[in-house]
C-alpha cells in the first residue's frame, strides 16, 4: 500500500548494469593496491619513504572500515543511480587529483576521498546489481559481479604498474580518473531511479540476525587468516621456498589466474548449495594454508598450493556476498556494509598479525597461523550449517512472497509468468530452486 515500485529493466540493461558495476568493483581494488605497485617511483617524487607511501594502502583499509555502516546508514534512502552516479565521481575526481598531486599530503587527502567512495560503493553495489535478476541467479551474478575484484590484482595493478614505470605514476591514476568517469556515465545512462526499498535485492532472502552475525565473525576469521600469509607471501616465496626474485611476478599471476577460476566456479554452485560453497573454499584453503606450512620448501608443491590458496580466497569472498544476500536481517545496505568491514578488519588484522610474527619467528609459521584461523572460521560455519539444519530449513533461499514489494523483482507483474521469472535476465541460463 503506497509503496513505490521498481520500474521495469529488461535483460540486456540489467546485464550491462552488472558489467558496468563489475568494471567499477575493478577500479576500486585496482586503485587501492596501486601504491604498492608504484612504491618505488612515488616515494622519490614526492621525496617521502617506502613506509610512508605504504601507508596510503593500510590506511586506505582502515577508512574503508571506519566508514562503511555509517555511509550506508547515511544514504539509505537516496536512489542507488544518483548514489553510485555521484560515487563514481567521486573516484574520478579523486584519482585526478592524485594524478596532480603536488605533496605527499595531497595525494593522502585524494587516497582519503576514494576510500570514502569505495566504502560506500560496496555498501550499496551487491544489492543493486542483483536487484534486476531473479533469486535463483543471484548467486552467478553476485560471482561475475566479483570477477572485476579478482582480476584486479591479475591485469589492474600489473597493467597500471607498467604504465607508471613507462609514463610517470601519475599516468596511472589519471587513466583509472578516466574510467571512473566512464563508469559514473554509464550507470547514470543504465541504472533507473526509484527508491532502495523498492528494489529485489533490497532485503535478504532468508533474514537470520544471529546466523548473519556468524557470517561476519568466520569472515573476519578466515580473511585474517588467508592474509596472515598473503601480505607476506614473497618473503616466503623468496625465504622458504627458494625461489629467485625473477620468478615472483609469473607466481603471483598463478594466484591471481586461480582466483579468477574459484569465481568461475563459485557461480556453478552459489544458488543451489549456499552453504557447501563457503565451506568448500575454506576447507581448500585451510588444507594449502597448512600444505604450505609442511611442504612450502618444496617448489612444485608450493606453486600448486599457492594457486590453491588464490582459489579458495576469491571463492570464499563470493560465497561470503552470496549469503548476505539470504541471511541479512534488515537492509542488504547495511549487511553489506558489515560484510566490507568484516572484510577489511580480516585484511588488516591478518596483515598486523603477520608482520608482528615476520621479525622474530620468519616466513614459514605465517602459514600455520593462517591455517588455524581459517580453520577456526570454517568450524564456525559448519556447527552454525549443523545447527540450522537441526532448527530448520534457513540455509536455503527461500523465494520471496509475491506481494512483498521489498523483494519483489525488478521485472514488474505483468511480465512475471514462472516461465519468465526464471529466465528474465539470463534467458539463456536454466534457472534451479535453491536447494534443488
Amino acid at each position: 500500500m503506497g509503496v513505490a515500485m521498481a520500474p521495469e529493466v529488461s535483460p540486456r540493461r540489467a546485464k550491462a548494469v552488472l558489467v558496468a558495476l563489475s568494471f567499477a568493483a575493478f577500479a576500486f581494488i585496482t586503485t587501492e593496491l596501486l601504491p604498492v605497485g608504484l612504491l618505488t617511483h612515488i616515494a622519490p617524487d614526492l621525496d617521502r619513504s617506502r613506509s610512508q607511501v605504504g601507508l596510503l594502502v593500510s590506511g586506505y583499509a582502515v577508512v574503508v572500515v571506519v566508514a562503511s555502516v555509517p555511509l550506508a546508514r547515511l544514504t539509505q534512502r537516496i536512489p542507488r543511480r544518483h548514489l553510485l552516479g555521484v560515487t563514481m565521481s567521486l573516484f574520478a575526481a579523486a584519482n585526478g587529483i592524485a594524478a596532480l598531486a603536488p605533496t605527499y599530503a595531497v595525494l593522502a587527502g585524494s587516497r582519503l576521498v576514494t576510500a570514502l567512495a569505495q566504502a560506500l560503493f560496496w555498501s550499496i553495489a551487491t544489492a543493486t546489481v542483483v536487484g534486476p535478476f531473479p533469486v535463483a541467479v543471484r548467486g552467478r551474478v553476485v560471482a561475475l559481479f566479483g570477477a572485476g575484484a579478482t582480476l584486479s590484482p591479475v591485469l589492474g595493478v600489473p597493467l597500471c604498474t607498467w604504465l607508471g614505470q613507462q609514463a610517470g605514476w601519475r599516468a596511472a591514476f589519471a587513466v583509472l580518473a578516466g574510467v571512473g568517469l566512464a563508469i559514473a556515465a554509464a550507470v547514470l545512462v543504465l541504472l533507473p531511479s526509484y527508491p532502495p526499498a523498492a528494489g529485489g535485492g533490497a532485503r535478504g532472502t532468508a533474514p537470520d540476525g544471529r546466523r548473519f552475525a556468524v557470517l561476519l565473525l568466520a569472515t573476519a576469521l578466515g580473511i585474517g587468516g588467508f592474509m596472515t600469509l598473503q601480505t607476506y607471501i614473497t618473503p616466503f616465496l623468496l625465504d622458504v621456498s627458494g625461489f629467485a626474485d625473477a620468478v615472483l611476478a609469473p607466481l603471483l599471476f598463478v594466484a591471481g589466474t586461480a582466483g579468477v577460476v574459484g569465481t568461475l566456479a563459485a557461480a556453478r554452485t552459489l544458488d543451489t548449495r549456499p552453504i557447501a560453497s563457503l565451506l568448500t573454499p575454506l576447507s581448500i584453503g585451510t588444507l594449502a594454508l597448512f600444505g604450505m606450512y609442511a611442504l612450502g620448501a618444496l617448489r612444485p608443491g608450493a606453486v600448486a598450493l599457492i594457486a590453491g590458496i588464490g582459489l579458495a580466497y576469491a571463492a570464499f569472498g563470493c560465497a561470503v556476498q552470496n549469503r548476505m544476500l539470504q541471511l541479512a536481517p534488515g537492509s542488504t545496505d547495511i549487511a553489506s556494509a558489515g560484510v566490507s568491514t568484516a572484510f577489511n578488519v580480516g585484511i588488516a588484522g591478518g596483515s598486523l598479525l603477520g608482520g608482528a610474527l615476520l621479525p622474530t619467528s620468519g616466513a614459514r609459521p605465517l602459514a600455520l597461523v593462517g591455517g588455524l584461523l581459517t580453520l577456526a572460521a570454517l568450524t564456525l560455519l559448519a556447527v552454525d550449517a549443523r545447527w540450522g539444519r537441526a532448527t530448520g530449513p534457513a540455509s536455503t533461499v527461500a523465494l520471496p512472497p509475491a506481494d512483498t514489494a521489498a523483494t519483489r523483482q525488478v521485472t514488474p507483474a505483468r511480465t512475471a509468468s514462472p516461465a519468465h521469472d526464471r529466465q528474465s535476465a539470463f534467458g539463456e541460463w536454466p534457472a534451479r530452486e535453491a536447494g534443488a
